[in-house]
């Protein structure tokens, strides 16, 4: 089964981090990096977010 990709928008609506703060992350190396879909196009795989997303949660808990 083939993984599903998120585009800019959708990870800004799963994280709920503005699109600059997620830039910032990746530089400081804190957030996943895309993957390249084509020459022009990057998205992120969902589960590397929904992983991601799942260590924030436990480290506040």
């Amino acid at each position: 089964m083939v993984e599903k990709h998120l585009r800019l928008p959708a990870v800004i609506d799963a994280t709920g981090l503005s699109r600059s703060t997620i830039y910032d992350k990746m530089k400081d190396g804190t957030f996943p990096r895309p993957v390249n879909l084509s020459k022009r196009a990057i998205a992120w795989p969902e589960s590397i977010i929904g992983q991601w997303l799942s260590s924030r949660v436990q480290r506040a808990a």
